[in-house]
Parts: structure tokens; C-alpha cells; sequence
């Protein structure tokens, strides 16, 4: 089994900035994506950005040229995020895959509330 757990987000102002970092614990040596979604009130989970330990980085259109994901080691993963928009507030969750995808993720975090104010 997999642990995730998410640090950083909290309340900002449009056009500020935030980083996000999530620590996995456990068997790390199965994971290979990691990566991040987003859930916004009364919408759906969204995938933002993944990074498999092999390959290149994946972003959703929306947050291409402001948010960059990063993995500093095979069991980390960060979100950095600036020019944030209210349209960017909801909970971000980390998620993992034993597959270099991460559209069905295997393992979840708890999440954490991003906000920007207008």
C-alpha cells in the first residue's frame, strides 16, 4: 500500500502564487506516475498535471505556462502554480498509478483547499 500526503494551498489573491508537495510513504517502488487533480465545487474531478518517472510532464490545457509539476524524487511530486485565477480555486488532490498514467489513479490523497479571492 501507498500513503499520499499533500502539503501547502491555503487562501491567495488572484494573480498570486502557491506550491503544492506530496510525500508518498510505503511502497513507493510501485509507483511510477504521480501527479494531481482537482475537484471545484459542484464539478467534476479534473486531472491537472501528472509526471511518469519515465517520460514527459502532462498538462490540462487550462493551467499550461502557469503551473509546472515537478518530481524531485521517485517518491515526491510538487505543483507550483502562479498567475492563479479564481477559476483555479478547489481541492487538489495527489494521486499515483503503478502505470505511467494517471488516469486511473491507484492511490489518492487526502486533498487540500486551494482558494484565490478575486
Amino acid at each position: 500500500q501507498v500513503r499520499l500526503v499533500e502539503s501547502g494551498g491555503g487562501l491567495v489573491q488572484a494573480g498570486g502564487s502557491l506550491r503544492l508537495s506530496c510525500l508518498a510513504s510505503g511502497s513507493i517502488f510501485t509507483i511510477n506516475a504521480m501527479g494531481w487533480y482537482r475537484q471545484a465545487p459542484g464539478k467534476q474531478r479534473e486531472l491537472v498535471a501528472f509526471i511518469p518517472l519515465v517520460g514527459t510532464t502532462t498538462y490540462v490545457d487550462t493551467v499550461k505556462g502557469r503551473f509546472t509539476v515537478s518530481r524531485p524524487s521517485r517518491n515526491t511530486v510538487g505543483l507550483q502554480m502562479i498567475n492563479l485565477s479564481p477559476e483555479d480555486t478547489a481541492v487538489y488532490y495527489c494521486a499515483a498509478s503503478v502505470t505511467a498514467g494517471l488516469a486511473n489513479p491507484n492511490y489518492w490523497g487526502q486533498g487540500t483547499q486551494v482558494t484565490v479571492s478575486s
